[in-house]
């Protein structure tokens, strides 16, 4: 079944976002800067792909006791995070170089993630990206009938109990690229034509899926059963967990962004029109979290700068501690909200306090 094209409001009779992007464009010209990465980005490549792929060589090359093969599980699947929020994100949003070469093939990084570029510049760039929290239109906020995000999705008697359970369902969010999601997605997009540029050949970008699947499983799966003295079991031990660590990583970030209170979740107007313009729809559907925090804005490749990021997708991370005082102060100039939670800590607990709430009986939520 074909969507209804949406479209958002033109008027911005206070030229917010065109005082906004002025203002950003000046801080580039100023201090004579790119949008793209610098060194310090590919740093942080080096040293998460290092965290991410080490382990793994360690663990094929060494005798080491299990203890310590679980251990190097788990900083892979650390690693796996850090490159996927980083490395990839960046990539595919065009952000990580001037060079389009080089965004493509950091932005392939998401292969040995056990995800697809085609698939996912399609759920996040051209449906996230657009239609940020509106329900039947932004991916994100679908999670079948286990987790309700928004009170537009249907209530079941289960979820009064999903602040609980999300946190178990949130690790396999990987688990469930490398298995199932890239296919079901793949045929429903190549299905509605839809495409993040040139819409791809179907036998070509189906090939394309099959073969990085079949090397993904060899290199993660196969090659280990083979080289290593264990089980097959425990190898499909540090695999998932792995992937638990770095899917249960992935989703809380995600959801801090967008699955909480102070994110509007707006349905469109009967003839298919969302109220805001595009920009401050962004505002009023992200939150940002630990903006200050050294360690956060550095492992989470700027996804806690939200606000910034969906405003300004095609700038790199690097720059949006810098550009953050520029989008917060234009906001409380044009009395628009700037969503932001002070600590990480905060957020998690304001994400599972708003989960309970959606998982309650519709008429008993205030």
């Amino acid at each position: 079944m074909l969507k209804k094209q949406l479209s958002f409001s033109r008027v911005d009779s206070a030229k917010f976002f065109k005082t906004l992007n002025s203002r950003v464009n000046d801080y580039f010209k100023v201090n004579n800067l790119k949008r793209t990465g610098n060194w310090q980005l590919w740093l942080k490549t080096f040293i998460l792909f290092s965290m991410f792929l080490a382990p793994y060589f360690l663990i094929l090359s060494l005798h080491l006791s299990a203890w310590i093969q679980l251990l190097l599980s788990i900083i892979m699947g650390i690693g796996m995070a850090g490159v996927g929020m980083n490395v990839m994100h960046d990539g595919n949003h065009g952000s990580f170089s001037t060079k389009a070469w080089v965004n493509k093939f950091m932005g392939g990084s998401i292969y040995i993630l056990a995800g697809n570029v085609y698939n996912w510049k399609v759920q996040h760039n051209v449906l996230h990206h657009t239609y940020t929290n509106i329900h039947g239109h932004d991916e994100d906020l679908d999670a079948g009938r286990i987790l309700r995000f928004t009170k537009h999705a249907e209530w079941k008697s289960h979820h009064r109990f999903q602040h609980i359970y999300s946190l178990l369902l949130y690790g396999l969010l990987t688990i469930n690229w490398a298995t199932t999601t890239d296919y079901i997605q793949m045929k429903r997009y190549m299905k509605r034509k839809l495409a993040y540029g040139k819409l791809p050949n179907p036998f070509l970008n189906w090939s394309k899926l099959v073969i990085s699947k079949v090397l993904y499983w060899t290199i993660w799966i196969v090659l280990p059963i083979m080289i290593l003295d264990m089980a097959w079991y425990k190898v499909l031990l540090g695999f998932f967990l792995m992937h638990y660590t770095a899917g249960l990583i992935l989703s809380i970030v995600f959801q801090l962004a967008h699955v909480m209170e102070e994110a509007e979740m707006p349905l469109p107007e009967d003839n298919g029109t969302i109220k805001n313009t595009w920009a401050i729809h962004q505002l009023k559907t992200t939150v940002n979290f630990s903006p200050k925090n050294r360690l956060i804005n550095w492992f989470t490749g700027g996804l806690n700068h939200q606000v910034e990021h969906h405003i300004f997708p095609n700038i790199s991370h690097i720059h949006y501690q810098k550009i953050a005082k520029i989008v917060k102060k234009t906001t409380q100039e044009f009395n628009l909200p700037y969503n932001e939670y002070k600590t990480t800590r905060k957020a998690i607990v304001a994400h599972f306090k708003y989960l309970k709430e959606m998982g309650m009986k519709p008429a008993l939520q205030s």
